[in-house]
């Protein structure tokens, strides 16, 4: 089974990354960027009777930074390239 993480900061918490990112695109002739955010995507290939709990708890004791930061878990359909 194979499975992306979408982790990004909470709305609200600075983006310093994204503001330098947001600078350069104005800076090379790009308009209507109106707010850059980054974020990481983590894939994992795991074993087929690897619970959802499972996962979560991944996101919430290591992957993830719950005090800045949301998840979002989507599992990849077979066959799909990762």
């Amino acid at each position: 089974m194979k499975v992306r993480i979408l982790v990004r900061l909470k709305p609200g918490v600075l983006d310093p990354q994204g503001r330098a990112v947001h600078h350069a695109l104005e800076g090379l002739g790009f308009s209507g960027v109106d707010d850059v955010r980054i974020g990481r995507m983590i894939e994992m290939d795991l074993a087929d009777g690897t619970s959802d709990e499972d996962v979560d708890k991944m996101c919430r004791q290591l992957l993830a930074n719950m005090v800045i930061e949301d998840y979002a878990i989507e599992k990849v359909p077979a066959g799909e390239p990762a």
